[in-house]
């Protein structure tokens, strides 16, 4: 209430009583207008399931695609330098066997494990610029030699260069000659400078070529190798991964002596399986020889 002048003098309060009827109706509206909406909804939905459930089917079968091209891809790179060097095919595999079952020893994470098979497979693609008479003579390099053969590393990620899906595999291409005392190559990295992958990459890599026939060597057996090992564990590789090795190294110079060519192949598969959740490995993913 307001004065002649505008001013407040007063207010006055009221209350409005709403008869149960009308309140039992606007009830009843209300639930009305929900059943409504939750119909229309369901409706919506099941309407548009299958056009969602095609486009879902679509994309996952374009995924799939997409992994087996990128794979397909990684073995006609390992089939390139396997063409030059005839240990090469064999000793991809098993050493990114080794590499996996270390990986998962030691509870390292996924998107490292991916990138490890990754580039565990393709370690040695830059061989395919090193010449002939350098690559496959049977006898130990010259200095100049061993030169020319270290670039292998740089020139593996100058090949891959560009490819995305590979980004991450450069890592253990670069690097997996590098050593924990910073006397390795290409770039003198040391201790935990050098990249997860290539620390573990590079400790298989020695146990691998330890303990097969090279042309230059024989095998040594499973003793001679922890020995060279053991001296090798704080300078060469990473201590805390050497240790996890040690415990599963048994396991792994068991499965090397036993395993053809066939089983590391089925082995492969179970690792794409699991690594790059496929619920059945792509065509030419599995089937890398």
């Amino acid at each position: 209430m307001t004065t002649n002048n505008g001013r407040l003098a007063g207010y006055v309060e009221g209350v409005s009583l709403v008869s149960q009827t009308a309140l039992q109706e606007r009830k009843q509206q209300i639930r009305g207008a929900a059943l409504t909406a939750s119909i229309s909804v369901f409706f919506a939905a099941l309407l548009l399931y299958p056009l969602m459930s095609g486009l879902l089917g679509r994309t996952l079968a374009l995924s799939s695609r997409l992994l087996e091209a990128n794979l397909s891809l990684l073995r006609s790179l390992g089939n390139a330098i396997a063409k030059r060097d005839a240990d090469t095919d064999a000793h991809n595999y098993r050493v990114t066997c080794y590499a996996v079952t270390l990986a998962e020893a030691a509870g390292i994470g996924q998107e490292t494990i991916t990138e490890l098979v990754l580039g565990a497979f393709l370690h040695d693609v830059g061989k395919i610029g090193i010449p002939d008479q350098i690559l496959l003579k049977p006898g130990r390099l010259t200095s100049e030699e061993f030169q020319v053969m270290q670039t292998h590393a740089v020139l593996g990620t100058e090949i891959i260069a560009g490819n995305p899906w590979l980004i991450g595999a450069a890592k253990t291409i670069r690097h997996h000659h590098e050593r924990f005392d910073g006397k390795g190559y290409p770039d003198r990295l040391s201790g935990e400078e050098i990249p997860l992958a290539a620390r573990i990459f590079a400790l298989v890599d020695v146990f691998d070529a330890l303990t097969s026939v090279r042309p230059y060597k024989p095998a040594l057996s499973f003793e001679e190798t922890l020995g060279i090992m053991e001296r090798e564990a704080g300078q060469h590789f990473d201590p805390a991964i050497y240790a996890v090795f040690r415990k599963i190294a048994p396991m792994l110079y068991k499965q090397g002596q036993s395993r053809d060519h066939a089983q590391w192949s089925l082995e492969l598969k179970a690792m794409l399986e699991r690594h790059f959740k496929m619920k059945t490995a792509p065509k030419g993913a599995v089937e890398l020889a």
